[in-house]
This record gives C-alpha cells, structure tokens and sequence, in this order.
C-alpha cells in the first residue's frame, strides 16, 4: 500500500479540520494527500436543453476551484506533497473510487454532524464511506 491519505473536501470547516490532521499524519509519515472535490453530475436531460457541455463542465470546474481554494492554500503553505482532484458523481460513491485507484492507504474526511435522523433521511457521506471504504477511514470532528 502507498501512503496516500484521501482528504475529501468542500470548503468547509469541517473538511479544512478534516486535512489539517490529516497534513499533520502526512508530515509524520512522509505522506501524500489528494484533495478530493467531488461535484454532483448536473447533466440531466433539462439542463442539456439549456446548456451546452461545454458551459455544464466550466460551471462545474468553476464551482471546484471554489471549493478547493482555502484547502489548495493551506497544502502550498504545509509543503506537503499533494494532488487536487475533481470527480463527478455521488459524493460517497466518488470517494471510494478515487481511493481505490489511487491505492490510498487512508481516508481523512470531515463529519458533518447532521444527526441520527437527519442522516437516515437525507443519507451521510461519512457513514456511506464508512461502509464502503477499500481502507481504513478517520472522521474529524
């Protein structure tokens, strides 16, 4: 197994928690990270009757480079070797692939925290990467 941690990421606190502990296991181990932006596919046949591939895919990208932005910044200023990356899917599903091919050794992931309920009705990427996970995975509070 390589030693590559998997640090999925959306701009949020919980995901800029989520990669500072996963740099600090990075620094530990002489590790790499890949930040992982997963998008949800907007190409449905309603929006492909109004916009064209090509506007579906910058939009897309536009909304990544969003996402990443803090996370790519804290990495150049970390200096710990790193990857970004931008799938496009189901978030949990999406993860897991990237993980698998790139071999990763571990995944770092933010917890949301919505709940028992709400997690049961609306589904929790955490508990679905939980399950799914070709290795180990370490939720950050």
């Amino acid at each position: 197994m390589s030693n590559v941690i998997v640090v999925p990421t959306d701009g949020s606190n919980g995901s800029i928690k989520a990669l500072q502990y996963a740099i600090d296991l990075a620094k530990k181990t002489d590790g790499e990270i890949i930040l992982l932006n997963v998008q949800p596919n907007f190409a449905s046949p309603n929006v492909r009757n109004f916009f064209s591939k090509n506007d579906v895919e910058e939009y897309t990208q536009m909304l990544a480079d969003e996402q990443l932005k803090t996370a790519k910044g804290i990495m150049e200023e970390a200096g710990v070797p790193y990857q970004a990356k931008v799938r496009t899917g189901l978030t949990k599903v999406e993860i897991c692939q990237e993980t698998k091919e790139a071999e990763a050794s571990l995944i770092v992931m933010g917890y949301r925290g919505l709940g028992a309920v709400a997690g049961v009705v609306l589904g929790s990427v955490s508990y679905g990467v939980l399950h799914d996970a070709p290795c180990p995975v370490t939720i950050v509070r």
